[in-house]
């Protein structure tokens, strides 16, 4: 999607006024886990070249995210944050991608 659709998405269901990277439409929780994620790119790609990232390590870290989000996890409070971005941190370890919250401190 581009950036028009994502900021109306995102103001519509999150009451943001702003393009997202990445919006997780959960429909049904695990074990059954279904859910839509939707990407908008050029936020995404303005993103990993403002922070120093590879691309295609941006997206593997937004589509944890989005899928974390999709089972239920989220970040609106510091505790909640804190063991959200450890999950995605150690997950991301696994396919040999940098912890993406301590090169920049940038949070999702």
């Amino acid at each position: 999607m581009g950036r028009a659709e994502a900021h109306r998405l995102n103001l519509e269901f999150r009451k943001k006024d702003y393009p997202t990277n990445i919006l997780t439409f959960p429909y049904s929780p695990p074990p059954d886990l279904q859910a839509d994620l939707v990407f908008c790119m050029p936020v995404i790609r303005a993103e990993a070249k403002s922070q120093g990232k590879p691309l295609d390590h941006h997206l593997a870290h937004l589509i944890v995210h989005g899928v974390l989000h999709a089972a239920g996890l989220d970040h609106d409070h510091e505790s909640e944050a804190q063991a959200m971005e450890a999950t995605e941190t150690a997950i991301l370890r696994r396919f040999r991608i940098s912890d993406p919250y301590s090169e920049n401190n940038h949070r999702i």
